[in-house]
């Protein structure tokens, strides 16, 4: 039996390639592809795939909260991170979204279908290159760290920063996240004093700083 995959990147070459490729292994299938992340966490609930590949850095809404949000409604899917960034934050804030593996782009093919295998198989997966020290950061920060503002935010709160941040107004973050306007006022206000940060330039430097958004196409 096949393990079913979606795919999901915002650049489509990216994705058809990636398709091809895994469509040639003869335990995989590609069941769908997302180019943001509420398509991939709809997707994810109507198909409910073995394996779900997320980008991490994409606008709308990014791969972390994406992540959240599948795993939150479909606890048995399993998510794959493949990402540009090799950063720690990125990689822990996947990982405690409940990622099951961490993969840079430039990775062998090869290495993508060992991990999707290992996940399968109930295992976490790590690319070589970031697992050692990412692990023991991962570890240090879940002992000794205190709360950070990530966690502060609420998934709301952390969606409506991230709109914030890539220029919607108040009435298109509204009407995307069908909420009146004076709910996001009031979401707005309450980030502003969570964060203590008090204009949407500053707000906008946060959210690119903690991975919230790239403003990357």
């Amino acid at each position: 039996m096949s393990t079913t995959i979606v795919l999901v990147d915002d650049h489509r070459i990216t994705r058809q390639g990636l398709r091809m490729l895994l469509d040639k292994e003869s335990d995989m299938e590609v069941v769908a592809e997302a180019e943001q992340g509420r398509q991939a966490v709809r997707l994810a609930s109507e198909l409910v795939p073995d394996i779900v590949i997320m980008d991490v850095s994409m606008p709308d809404l990014n791969g972390v909260e994406a992540t959240r949000r599948i795993l939150t409604e479909n606890p048995d899917v399993k998510v794959i991170a493949l990402s540009m960034h090799s950063d720690t934050l990125f990689v822990t804030e996947m990982l405690k979204s409940g990622a099951s593996g961490y993969l840079l782009k430039d990775c062998a093919f090869e290495e993508l279908a060992r991990a999707i295998r290992a996940v399968i198989q109930g295992k976490t997966y790590l690319s070589p290159s970031i697992s050692g020290v990412v692990i023991e950061d991962y570890v240090h920060r879940l002992s000794k760290a205190p709360v950070s503002n990530f966690q502060v935010l609420t998934a709301r709160e952390r969606e409506v920063l991230q709109l914030l941040a890539e220029g919607k107004s108040t009435k298109q973050m509204a009407l995307e996240l069908h909420i009146s306007i004076k709910t996001v006022e009031t979401h707005r206000r309450q980030i502003m004093d969570k964060l203590d940060i008090h204009t949407v330039a500053e707000l906008t430097k946060y959210a690119i700083r903690k991975g919230f958004t790239t403003l990357e196409s």
